[in-house]
């Protein structure tokens, strides 16, 4: 795979940044906590289902001391419309009680006392540290892995060597907010299964889209 040229990745994060200044994650969350749930509960799963699942979840109980009252079943019950749900709320109770027995119910802003919670990768961690916390990490989903070798901006074998190449080749101006860009363009434009490459706006930055026939 041919790299970005690192001349065309300022354009290429500058495009999507015009075009969404201020990119958001799709879960949705009201507190440190419920991100944290929301990012362990979306592993092989859709944002939208998570939502709709959490939803129901949060209107009874949002705090790990709430979670631990309700139960693992209970738990289990509100989440059954997500992939691997019974093992996801096994790890959230197991993350609730050492919440509340080692923070004091509060989320930890250490990626080492993060990756320590059931459930809890370096992926999660590295969401929550950006969102909730506001540093400049690079969570690599499939997303982020898929967009980041395709277009040739951060080529890596493994997530790890993905968002080691994201670390150096990102610029510091868009680091804050550039997996969130990279999330939402393998999202909607550069899908797994027939990327639109027709309606991409970086195409001309991307290693294969400008290999392509002209639109």
């Amino acid at each position: 795979m041919r790299r970005m040229p690192a001349a065309d990745i300022h354009s290429f994060f500058g495009t999507l940044r015009a075009a969404n200044p201020q990119p958001a994650s799709e879960l949705a969350y009201t507190s440190v906590f419920e991100l944290l749930a929301a990012v362990l509960l979306s592993a092989q799963a859709t944002d939208v289902s998570v939502n709709k699942a959490t939803r129901r979840l949060f209107l009874v109980a949002n705090t790990p001391q709430a979670l631990i009252n309700l139960g693992e079943a209970a738990v289990a019950d509100h989440i059954k419309t997500i992939g691997l749900y019974r093992n996801k709320a096994k790890h959230l109770l197991q993350t609730c009680h050492i919440l509340v027995d080692q923070h004091g119910g509060q989320v930890p802003r250490s990626r080492a006392a993060l990756e320590a919670l059931p459930g809890v990768g370096r992926k999660t961690a590295n969401v929550v540290l950006n969102v909730a916390f506001g540093e400049p990490t690079n969570a690599v989903d499939t997303h982020v892995f898929r967009v980041s070798n395709r277009t040739g901006l951060a080529p890596g074998k493994t997530p790890l060597a993905v968002e080691q190449q994201l670390d150096v080749r990102v610029p510091s101006a868009f680091r804050q907010d550039a997996h969130h860009w990279l999330i939402l363009h393998g999202r909607y434009v550069c899908t797994a299964r027939s990327p639109k490459c027709g309606d991409c706006t970086v195409r001309l930055q991307c290693s294969t889209g400008r290999r392509l026939p002209p639109v």
